[in-house]
């Protein structure tokens, strides 16, 4: 059984999110016209799952090769991008090649990036392995890498020709991993639907024991509700799609201030989803019995809700001037008028933050 979703970003062609309870490789051919074929993957995925999509696709192609990358944030820079161009010249790739990104987050955003900027654009196909990957980066076309300076600063929107995973790859990720991608499944939640967020409340414990239903319906809803969003503004260009970013103006600060060598990605979301909900109650929006809801949720995971240490106030705030969907008025913030009401505030000042920021340093 095949679970699909399908993105429609206004303007660009429509591609399909298929998600199953096992892994089908084989469900490709049917998507993959190009003939030349180059697999990007990490140290990690290619010793579990390398060898499976090979021998289902490379029959197919006259071209097919791979290329493995370090695993971890860290290696989301210039110098791994390099080696997936490197790989593509020196194998003579041709502009009607396609990019398949086997791994996480990190593996699909370089892909991703690098699939549009050779040769000014050619394929990619996104095969998530993570369930954060599943649930957010692989789907909407955002692509990027980092600069020590602030996460996902260089990069382009690049919609994938399609997205195909499994709840099965869920059964070899550590469970560190698993919990962190469920702070992205539960700001959707947060941020358009309360339904969704009640429903995490009470599968919980199916969550938990990664019960392949629960997570098929937990993977497609978010995807669903992404598509949505991404539908309506895929460049960012209003405020639309900025919603997305509950929890991150924080969460990247954090990130970028620890070296992305700490916390998480969806680790560091996690605090920040409450840090961005206790200033939503600050500035009148809603009551303290949200966040406690919100805290309550994560906390069922395992993720952390309190800033980490290691840093100090004015680093983390320069680090926060950096973010991307700050304008030259000032920060931009993703705040909530209620559980599955999100709204973009501008109004803090950075005298405003500073005083915010106080009772975590």
């Amino acid at each position: 059984m095949i679970t699909e979703v399908v993105v429609l970003p206004k303007g660009k062609p429509a591609y399909a999110v298929l998600i199953t309870s096992k892994i089908d490789f084989e469900a490709l051919q049917s998507y993959v016209e190009d003939k030349e074929v180059l697999i990007v993957t990490n140290t990690t995925i290619a010793e579990l799952y390398l060898p499976r999509l090979e021998r289902a696709i490379e029959k197919h192609y006259f071209k097919c090769a791979h290329c493995i990358l370090n695993d971890g944030e860290v290696y989301k820079n210039s110098d791994s991008l390099n080696t997936i161009y490197q790989y593509l010249l020196e194998r003579n790739y041709t502009r009607h090649c396609v990019l398949i990104a086997l791994g996480g987050g990190v593996i699909g955003d370089i892909t991703g990036f690098a699939a549009a900027t050779y040769q000014r654009g050619v394929s990619v196909i996104q095969i998530p392995t993570t369930l954060l990957s599943q649930v957010d980066s692989s789907v909407g076309g955002k692509t990027a890498i980092n600069h020590p300076l602030g996460k996902n600063m260089i990069g382009a929107f690049f919609q994938p020709k399609l997205v195909i995973t499994a709840a099965e790859f869920l059964t070899t990720l550590p469970q560190r991993e698993f919990f962190a991608g469920m702070a992205e499944v539960i700001k959707y939640g947060c941020i358009v639907d309360v339904d969704f967020f009640v429903w995490l409340e009470k599968n919980v414990v199916l969550l938990q024991q990664r019960d392949s239903k629960a997570l098929i319906y937990a993977i497609a809803k978010s995807c669903e509700l992404k598509a949505q969003v991404v539908a309506r503004d895929e460049e960012e260009k209003t405020d639309v799609r900025a919603l997305l970013n509950f929890g991150h103006t924080f969460g990247h600060a954090i990130e970028c201030c620890q070296n992305y060598q700490g916390l998480k990605h969806g680790e560091a979301v996690a605090v920040g989803m409450v840090m961005a909900a206790q200033l939503s109650v600050e500035l009148g929006f809603i009551k303290e019995a949200v966040v406690a809801r919100i805290i309550s949720l994560l906390q069922a995971f395992s993720l952390r809700v309190m800033l980490p240490g290691g840093f100090t106030k004015n680093e983390f705030i320069l680090a926060m001037l950096r973010d991307k969907k700050n304008t030259t008025t000032g920060i931009t913030f993703i705040v909530l008028d209620g559980i599955g009401r999100a709204k973009v505030d501008k109004s803090v000042s950075k005298d405003r933050l500073s005083q915010f920021l106080e009772q975590y340093f």
